[in-house]
């Protein structure tokens, strides 16, 4: 048997490694039309910024050692240019000789992956305006920069690598500027979640501008003056454009392959495109996600590796392991905050007409009493019938990481608030608290499923009428320093000899700094007054860093 493989690097050398593991007499030719075959796209931004020294190790094998260990003809600069399903073949240009040629193929795979987007604008096409997506394009922004004295570069984009770049280039001494379309960064969180993340890059001295956009650049001297479209404009000496990926779908268009309503590649459960012989993976590919159940393409180099395992799997052994999708987990270090997110937010569910809960927790990332612990903010969204999860985010410092893995297991295996209070972690006070904050969440979330406590939001507050008696429940020092408007503060230990000052008309709604002296508050006031009781979701800084942003 003779198998073909189209793309090089995460889905492309995987599914050819495991094919050559389950079949030691077939052919296999992998072509890649770039100079590598496997490398290290996520470790890109770091060596630009100088973490990652040594450029070889972006390398995870050469097209030369890919052959010798896997007796397989990894041929690179080779563009397959068209498909033939029909006769079973493919067009194969040699950009080093200019040669073009045919080869056949039994079962052939494709790991196209994405390109970055590049609008048609005036001035993007100048060389000082970069994107990065393989080694090539590191090489040149590396070289770039140190043939040049950069002190000022512009980010486009706030996605997870314009962040990544970002604070590289920072590392590097230089100012950086992020231009952002959205009103936040990271697409994957909600509002509050990169509230926290922007206060991050402004305390760091980057300069944030949201809800604007690129319009031109322009040549000004050796200096390329970026007009935004508020009519700010920006001098800078080089520009990352960042606005995101679409799959590369051109060979398999112009091939006939169906594709899909993302206008990704269709395939079915067990990766094979329209045409059965052809099986497609990657971040070229659409699938249903496993919450929403809608047509999704997820930009990962996990769920790639896990789809090349399958691709080869089916194509070896029959149709018989089918893809379950992906829930999207990733994760991304952003200065000193580590973010993750896994599922999908809110914003997504609403979009989707699907209901859903909230709720917000901040606690510490091991135990407060020993030294180092630092705050960590989780978001769970589930569903309000049987407290399905549906996504969470989390934002702190360490050990954001392992919780994040957690729930994404819980959401993985179609698992409820429940599995993240039943969750056994292991324990001891460098590491984690005896309640671990997946621990809390689930116990909060199971509070809001349950009706032991009513819920608002940061972005209810500014809606509340005359009928609405705010109630600070912290201490008076913590209220001095800020609160909410309207607010009377009564702290949460003289909350009972205190509730005549409650008026008996009104609905009262509690807070504190991160929800807990305000949950107590509210069960209080719940049993001793006939009032609503409402408890604002992640207290006071969830508020106060959202409405600051």
């Amino acid at each position: 048997m003779k198998y073909v493989i189209v793309g090089g690097v995460a889905g492309g050398a995987t599914t050819a490694a495991r094919l050559r593991r389950l079949d030691e007499k077939c052919e296999i030719i992998l072509f890649e039309k770039g100079s590598h075959v496997s490398y290290a796209n996520c470790g890109l931004p770091y060596y630009i910024g100088g973490v990652i020294t040594e450029r070889e190790k972006l390398f995870v094998q050469t097209a030369q050692g890919f052959g010798r260990r896997f007796n397989i003809d990894a041929r690179v600069f080779s563009e397959v240019i068209a498909i033939d399903s029909s006769t079973k073949s493919i067009q194969v240009v040699n950009h080093l000789t200019g040669e073009t040629y045919t080869e056949s193929y039994d079962k052939l795979v494709l790991s196209p992956g994405a390109e970055p987007v590049r609008p048609n604008l005036p001035g993007f096409a100048h060389p000082k305006v970069f994107t990065l997506r393989n080694v090539s394009d590191t090489d040149r922004i590396k070289k770039y920069i140190n043939e040049n004295q950069i002190k000022n570069a512009l980010v486009v984009g706030a996605g997870f690598i314009g962040l990544e770049m970002a604070e590289n280039l920072h590392q590097l001494g230089v100012g950086v500027s992020i231009v952002e379309m959205a009103p936040q960064v990271m697409a994957p969180l909600d509002f509050p979640m990169a509230a926290i993340v922007h206060q991050q890059l402004r305390a760091k001295k980057i300069k944030l501008l949201l809800n604007q956009g690129v319009s031109s650049f322009t040549d000004k001297d050796g200096v390329l003056e970026a007009e935004l479209t508020s009519g700010e404009r920006l001098m800078v000496d080089m520009v990352i454009l960042s606005i995101g990926v679409r799959p590369d779908v051109n060979l398999a268009k112009s091939s006939k392959l169906e594709l899909g309503v993302t206008g990704g590649i269709k395939v079915n459960e067990y990766l094979q495109t329209s045409s059965p012989d052809i099986y497609a993976l990657g971040d070229a590919i659409e699938y249903p996600s496993p919450i929403t159940h809608q047509p999704v393409i997820t930009y990962l180099a996990g769920p790639a590796n896990r789809q090349a395992r399958i691709c080869a799997d089916n194509i070896i052994q029959g149709n018989r392991t089918a893809y379950k999708g992906s829930i999207a987990t990733a994760i991304a270090k952003v200065f000193d905050l580590t973010v993750a997110a896994t599922g999908v937010p809110a914003k997504t569910l609403k979009r989707e007409g699907i209901a859903f809960l909230e709720s917000t927790t901040h606690s510490a990332s091991h135990a407060s009493y020993y030294p180092g612990a630092t705050m960590m903010s989780i978001k769970i969204v589930f569903s309000p019938e049987n407290g399905k999860l549906y996504g969470g985010q989390i934002v702190g410092n360490d050990g954001v990481d392992k919780r994040a893995d957690l729930i994404a297991s819980v959401i993985k295996n179609n698992g409820t608030i429940y599995d993240l209070i039943d969750l056994e972690h292991a324990y001891a006070p460098p590491y984690s608290s005896a309640k671990d904050p997946v621990n809390m969440a689930g116990y909060v979330a199971e509070n809001i499923l349950l009706a032991k406590v009513t819920p608002f939001y940061w972005d209810q507050v500014a809606g509340l009428d005359e009928r609405a008696f705010l109630l600070d429940v912290r201490t008076k020092g913590e209220f001095e320093q800020g609160s909410l408007p309207r607010t009377i503060n009564i702290p949460v230990d003289d909350l009972r000899s205190r509730l005549s000052e409650i008026p008996s008309d009104k609905d009262i709604y509690v807070f504190c700094q991160v929800g807990l002296r305000g949950y107590i508050a509210a069960k209080i006031l719940m049993q001793l007054l006939p009032n609503k009781v409402f408890n604002l979701s992640g207290g006071y800084r969830t508020w106060s860093v959202s409405v600051s942003s």
